[in-house]
């Protein structure tokens, strides 16, 4: 279907259907100017097309069909004007259910094309300005959909002027829209919390066109800074190693099993395996740790009275 609504917007030449855009040259009201020659087609001359369309896939027929209802697109299309999205946007998404619902028509079903095409127009347009809104995507199920366009509508109705809803407001619009009131909280707290660029100006009275990025204080350390303490590491794991290795066995096993092990093994377990006592065992961790500790401040500092 996508191929054939593509093959549907080319030049005349190759499909024979020919449907006017809206472009930035002309701007809307030469688009509208162009769409406005085009006649209004009667419920009869409607199934005419369709038929047509539908049986011989005739593209004269079909281009008069989508041609006589490019006013119902920019009609839907102005009603979506204030969330942001160019008209010219939502006209180009709206056409394209247009077409959308040319080829899912079926005349003998006894409905008018316009008010097929309206369900087709309403959900490109929807989901245009989903995508367009945030970089975080929104909207995913049917419900937060509802909530999104209809939330403004609702508290107009309910007379909320609040822009923080309170729990009992959440209740009340949710009930007006029939859906869960979790959804309504979600999507109405998402709508007000725009994407805010980094580069927009901060308008700053010491740095006035500064963009926001520029005047976020910057946390991380500085290359120098990572470098010295990636060598401080290397050096520390080295004197480690070297001085450990100058304990008597003993001392450095129950050093290590007590202050480099995760978890640290028991005074009681390390009793058990050395027939000595829980005292004795801390008395040699308490010994091996200060010579330990003091062998690498000596070595570093180079003060050999280093106690």
């Amino acid at each position: 279907m996508t191929k054939q609504i593509k093959n549907a917007l080319v030049p005349k030449s190759e499909t024979g259907i020919t449907v006017p855009t809206y472009g930035d040259d002309s701007g809307l009201a030469g688009y509208m100017r162009t769409i406005s020659k085009f006649p209004i087609l009667s419920a009869e001359q409607e199934y005419e097309y369709a038929s047509k369309w539908v049986r011989d896939h005739d593209n004269e027929a079909a281009e008069k069909l989508l041609v006589s209802h490019l006013r119902l697109v920019v009609s839907v299309a102005y009603d979506f004007r204030n969330y942001g999205i160019p008209v010219g946007e939502l006209v180009a998404s709206g056409n394209m259910g247009l077409m959308q619902a040319l080829q899912k028509f079926d005349p003998e079903k006894g409905f008018r094309f316009s008010t097929y095409a309206m369900f087709w127009i309403r959900a490109e347009i929807y989901e245009t300005i989903l995508n367009n809104w945030s970089i975080v995507k929104i909207g995913t199920s049917a419900n937060q959909k509802r909530v999104f366009f209809n939330l403004a509508r609702a508290k107009r109705a309910l007379g909320i002027m609040d822009g923080n809803l309170s729990d009992e407001q959440t209740e009340k619009i949710a009930a007006y829209l029939d859906v869960p009131a979790d959804d309504v909280k979600r999507m109405s707290t998402r709508i007000v919390a725009r994407d805010l660029s980094l580069n927009s100006p901060a308008r700053t009275s010491e740095q006035d066109g500064a963009d926001m990025l520029s005047n976020m204080a910057d946390n991380t350390d500085s290359v120098i800074e990572n470098v010295e303490r990636h060598e401080m590491m290397v050096r520390g794991g080295a004197l480690l190693k070297k001085h450990l290795a100058a304990l008597p066995e003993r001392d450095r096993e129950i050093l290590r099993a007590r202050r480099l092990s995760e978890p640290a093994v028991t005074l009681e377990s390390l009793a058990k395996k050395y027939n000595i006592s829980r005292e004795r065992v801390r008395q040699i961790e308490e010994r091996a740790f200060n010579k330990l500790r003091d062998a690498i401040l000596s070595e570093t500092t180079g003060n050999k009275d280093v106690k």
